[in-house]
């Protein structure tokens, strides 16, 4: 399939022939759901802390005999059942919320996210962005030409392309993402995604557990 390609100043220079194992596919949203709620568990670290029996200060000597004194029989002042004892079931972060997804889902997500955004035109395709040192300011006057409305941009430039990364840092609601490194949350994410057209090619070598 074909698409348009445009210059940093937003204007069309020609097309691009785009592989079709990425970006013809049909659209998925329950395997595009799991991918970024898996993405979302592995980012999770846990705070919530709550001690246990074992972890509560003191407590090590029985409070009283076990027989003779007609009370119920303890242990250890720190047994949950009594006040500042500790607690049972209660959150700890130790706990892990990681989940499993393989690669072959990962990437089938993600060529379903990338195929439904750029069939809804949220996709723009450039020659190159032109910039020919690290500068915030260079880069978001480019950004202006694709959209005056301040939207939020996802950019996926070439690898070599290190002043882009380094420019986008400073700009708020944009991202720099390596053409190698994609994940369904940061394309679902941003309204509008400029992918430089070498970085296609990238893309189209590195994801192949998917044809």
């Amino acid at each position: 399939m074909k698409t348009d390609v445009y210059d940093n100043k937003a204007k069309k220079v020609g097309t691009v022939d785009l592989p079709d194992r990425i970006f013809a596919r049909s659209w998925n949203p329950d395997l595009a759901y799991q991918a970024v709620r898996v993405q979302s568990a592995n980012r999770r670290t846990p705070v919530a802390h709550a001690k246990d029996r074992g972890e509560v200060r003191g407590g090590g000597i029985k409070p009283w005999r076990q027989k003779g004194t007609g009370r119920a029989r303890h242990g250890s002042i720190r047994s949950p059942i009594w006040k500042g004892g500790g607690v049972t079931h209660g959150p700890s972060n130790e706990r892990s919320f990681a989940l499993k997804l393989n690669r072959k889902m990962r990437q089938g997500a993600i060529f379903a996210i990338l195929a439904r955004r750029l069939e809804e035109g949220e996709i723009k395709v450039v020659d190159s962005l032109g910039l020919d040192e690290p500068k915030t300011k260079k880069l978001s006057e480019i950004l202006k030409n694709f959209s005056e409305d301040k939207e939020n941009f996802l950019i996926i430039p070439n690898t070599g392309n290190k002043n882009v990364y380094v420019a986008s840092r400073n700009l708020d609601k944009v991202k720099s993402l390596d053409p190698r490194s994609l994940n369904a949350y940061d394309l679902l994410k941003y309204k509008k995604i400029i992918v430089e057209k070498d970085a296609i090619e990238e893309m189209d070598k590195h994801y192949h557990a998917v044809k």
